[in-house]
């Protein structure tokens, strides 16, 4: 009698499986119907972008920088998309990252051609547009509820994505895809939320598109779009870019007895302290701060990482700490950092488990407001706020006096290859930056900036001098 209930059971739970599946169906033709076929788009306007990681202090939005044009083609047959906009400084004073500040105009392109190979994270772009979505829904095993969210009824179709991450697709009453919700992986964030609203649905030659567009990725925008003009199944050619070129491998140089450079697009420092290894910067991503923890321990073997040092809480400059925290590291920092730090690394991390989810370990800090002095052995490291940095409020530099070697991360904005000429405009960091290393009496031989220069060079403090108009 049980086996035959169980049967029962199992029969009732397969056709209402069947039935969602169908409903599902259902509303994805219906969307579909409403919004018209829509093959290919291209689509202009102006407005706003948002960088994600790059605020000037913890509690503020991501830096907003004003797009006076923004052009986007997809091809929704080859999973292809291309965009081209047109930057312009928003904030004033400029503060935080994304390449801030913007002098005149600065044109930026994004093609997107999916391919087996191609990362989630990308692939998605295309998903999170209404058309995307309806046709990614229907090719997967797609579901529907109706949900009421601010007392606005919706049927809301949501499918897993291959992240493992549900996505969702909100659709209203007019049956128009309203809002797109799902979480990507990010290196820092762990399942970071990631949103598109759509409103102002206006008929383009059949096709209803909207003409207000609006992303999310954590609590802030990413894009704030005002369409202005929509071509519809026009022919568009979008080809694939070059692939990137590798991560490059992260080999040591030694700059001084016991004190090592770990090369790549982003550099650190690994310094023999007496009992224990003290690194500089844990930068980007999970891989490339473990690449940073094992080639420091192949420099100076036999030590264990007690230190690391984080210049400032920007994403790309705090993407490889987390490893550290396995590690068992210290996580230096200036003391606005912190309350920061404690908050971002409770965030899950189930999309992807890293090396601190899954050891359990909690995340161990030494701060500092203004100045803090760290020595072992034979090395001795100062560390100093950068009071008045317009990139990060908790900004800091590292001196080691002994060595006259000085790291910096984004105050000095050095050149690929050695300057000969003071620019024109002048980068309003650099004579700032000059003027406190006046103040605080540093006199590097060696800048190591975290953003290492395309030829790989030693920096000088005499091309800071060139490029702050100071040389004599």
């Amino acid at each position: 009698m049980n086996a035959k209930y169980l049967a029962i059971a199992a029969a009732g739970m397969f056709a209402v499986s069947v039935a969602s599946a169908q409903d599902a169906k259902t509303v994805l033709a219906n969307a579909q119907k409403a919004m018209g076929t829509l093959n290919t788009v291209e689509y202009s306007g102006s407005g706003a972008d948002f960088v994600l990681g790059q605020a000037f202090n913890p509690g503020s939005p991501w830096p907003k920088f004003n797009d006076k044009s923004y052009t986007r083609q997809i091809d929704f047959g080859k999973d292809a998309s291309h965009m081209h906009r047109m930057r312009t400084q928003a904030n004033d004073p400029p503060r935080g990252g994304g390449l801030q500040p913007v002098v005149g105009e600065r044109p930026e392109d994004q093609v997107i051609v999916v391919d087996p190979k191609t990362p989630w994270n990308q692939a998605i772009e295309i998903v999170m547009t209404p058309q995307g979505f309806l046709n990614a829904a229907a090719k997967a095993n797609a579901s529907v509820k109706t949900q009421t969210v601010a007392g606005k009824k919706y049927q809301v179709v949501s499918f897993t994505a291959p992240n493992n991450a549900p996505v969702m697709g909100y659709i209203n009453a007019q049956n128009l895809v309203e809002k797109i919700s799902t979480k990507i992986d990010n290196a820092l964030y762990g399942d970071l939320p990631y949103e598109s609203e759509f409103r102002d649905y206006k008929n383009v030659d059949g096709v209803q598109f909207p003409m207000h567009i609006v992303q999310k990725q954590g609590p802030y925008p990413i894009l704030d779009l005002n369409v202005t003009d929509v071509k519809v199944n026009v022919p568009v050619n979008i080809v694939a870019t070059a692939a990137p070129a590798p991560p490059a491998a992260a080999t040591t140089k030694k700059l001084a007895d016991g004190v090592f450079l770990i090369t790549g697009p982003y550099q650190s420092l690994a310094v023999d302290f007496k009992d224990y290894i003290v690194v500089v910067e844990g930068p980007q991503t999970e891989a490339r701060g473990i690449a940073v923890i094992e080639a420091a321990k192949a420099a100076i073997p036999g030590k264990p990482i007690k230190y690391v040092i984080n210049t400032h809480n920007h994403i790309d400059h705090s993407s490889g700490l987390r490893p550290f925290v396995a590690e068992g590291s210290i996580i230096v920092t200036q003391a606005i950092n912190k309350p920061f730090f404690e908050t971002v690394f409770k965030d899950p991390h189930t999309l992807h488990p890293d090396k601190m989810s899954l050891s359990g370990k909690k995340a161990k800090f030494e701060t500092f407001t203004e100045t803090k002095v760290m020595t072992g052995g034979d090395h001795t490291i100062e560390l100093h706020h950068v009071t008045g940095s317009m990139h990060n409020e908790g900004m800091i530099l590292v001196w080691l006096p002994k060595e006259r070697i000085l790291v910096e991360a984004d105050e000095f904005n050095v050149p690929p290859t050695a300057p000969t000429a003071t620019p024109n405009p002048i980068h309003p960091y650099h004579p700032r930056f000059l003027a406190l290393l006046d103040t605080l009496k540093i006199d590097p031989l060696m800048i190591i900036p975290i953003h290492a220069p395309g030829d790989g060079r030693i920096v000088t403090k005499n091309e800071l001098m060139i490029m702050a108009g100071k040389a004599h």
